[in-house]
This record gives structure tokens, sequence and C-alpha cells, in this order.
């Protein structure tokens, strides 16, 4: 029988981590239930849905800050989420159907790690900080570089993922994610962008672009950044920006797309971020 362990406070979960680092960590359990019946019996099992050191939102004068085991519900009915950070936001509507998103977590998305996440692009492009805790300590590492591969992440084997730190935006900043699947709702992706960028003069400032399903992990398109970055948002430069993309990403073909679909469709999607900078702000 599946040892279980069921913590009543961060301090208990993270001397259960250590102690025992082979359970698995169930928290929304939607992707591990999922493929439950493709693997072998975990050794055990760590449960740390709704722990309190976990949960929550909380908003300093620097960022705010999501509780790793914070479902998506609940970040959906955050304002400040909503009214800072649309781009993620969005990503969160579109994580599955309401049960998904009254069980499925942040953190859960973060360490199962799937280039096809849906809430990662966003966390890439908002120059989110990961928090992971041990007994040994606290370190905070930037999404940019908690991905290592496929389905790898720097997590150590003692530790867990205790928050997302997600700066406040420069005031004026524009954020799109989209997600472009076999369905309108309830879709695995084929293509995800999520791009932030101002607009000052005329002029673009600080571009990220961010993309998922079109490698082994979320990627940011630093060419395609490099060329829009100072320049007018016009038809010309959303041509050129789109080609640079074109150049610097290198999809698979699987059962879910082909390269040339999520090529052509990365492009486009990239193309109209730069169109939609160039026009009023609603």
């Amino acid at each position: 029988m599946t040892a279980y362990l069921r913590p009543h406070t961060l301090e208990e979960a993270l001397a259960a981590r250590a102690q025992n680092p082979a359970f698995t960590v169930l928290a929304g359990g939607t992707d591990l239930m999922v493929n439950a019946p493709h693997k072998p019996e975990p050794v055990g099992l760590l449960d740390v849905f709704g722990l309190p050191g976990l949960c929550g939102i909380e908003s300093n004068a620097n960022e705010l800050r999501l509780g790793a085991a914070t479902p998506y519900r609940a970040i959906l009915e955050d304002a400040r989420v909503r009214s800072e950070l649309p781009c993620l936001w969005e990503a969160c509507r579109e994580v599955g159907a309401v049960q998904i998103q009254a069980r499925g977590t942040l953190g859960g998305n973060l360490v199962t790690s799937s280039p096809v996440g849906d809430t990662l692009p966003a966390l890439l492009a908002l120059e989110a900080v990961i928090e992971l805790a041990s007994v040994r300590g606290v370190r905070k590492v930037p999404y940019a570089q908690f991905c290592t591969g496929y389905r790898k992440t720097v997590l150590a084997a003692d530790e867990l993922v205790v928050a997302v730190l997600l700066p406040h935006p420069v005031p004026g900043t524009r954020q799109l994610w989209r997600k472009v699947g076999t369905r309108r709702a309830q879709a695995i992706a084929k293509v995800a962008l999520a791009a932030v960028a101002r607009v000052e003069d005329g002029l673009v400032v600080a571009p990220r672009i961010a993309l998922g399903a079109v490698a082994a992990t979320p990627i940011r398109a630093h060419a395609a950044e490099v060329l829009l970055a100072g320049v007018r948002p016009d038809a010309a430069c959303a041509g050129r920006v789109a080609g640079a993309l074109l150049a610097e990403i290198h999809p698979i073909t699987d059962v879910r797309s082909t390269e040339a679909y999520r090529r052509e469709v990365a492009a486009r999607l990239v193309a109209r971020f730069v169109l939609s900078l160039g026009q009023e702000k609603p």
C-alpha cells in the first residue's frame, strides 16, 4: 500500500520532503491522476493541496507573490492578477475546464514542466522568479533558468516549489497571450504565445516574446525581440520580426501538429502582436 503523508504546515512539509525524497508530491493531482494508470505505483504521496504556507496571493511594493498550491480558480478571481498580469490571467482561464481550474495549481504546471503547459510562456514573458524551499533554506530561481530540458527542472529532490514571484509591470506595459489548439476550449496547445512590451514615443520598448509547444521547453524568441526593440511597430516591422522568429524556432512534428503548421502559426501570432503595438491602446 502506498504511504500517505498530509502535513499541516510548510515546515512539516519540508521536513517530510527531506525524509522522503522519493515520495510523489500531490497538489491538485490533475496531471498526476491522468498519468497514474500508465506509471508504477508511487512509493508514497506527500499531499500539499490547500497547505496554508503554499496558498494565497500577496502584493508588496515590488511584486505579486502567488503561492505554488494556489488553484487557478483563486488566481482568476484575484483582481490584482487580472489587472496587472492579464497575460497570466488569460493563460489560467484556458487551463482545462472549471473542475480542473478548481484543483490544478501553478506549482503543478511548473513541476510537470510540459512544453505545452499553458502558464509557462506567460511566466517566461513576465520574468517570473520561482521560490524554492527545503530544510536547507530558501532559494530563488528566475523561471528562465528553472526549466532545463524536456520535463526537467532545477528542483532538487528535497525541495518544494513554494511560490511564484512576478514583478509589477511598468505602467503602460501591454501583454498578449494566445493559444492555438484543435478546438476553442479545453485544448492542448499546438502553439502558445505570451508577449509583453511597451510603446514610448511610437517606438517599442523592452519586448519579451515567449512561446510554448515549439521546443522541448518554453522559449524566448531573442532574435525577434532584438529586431523589435526600438523600432516603430508597423507592417514592415511585423514581417521582419516574424522572419527572425522563423529562423530561430525548430518545432517538431508529432501527433498534435506538424512542424510546418507550428512555424506558420507562431510567425502569424508574433506578427499580430507587433501590429497590435501600433494600435491605440483601448
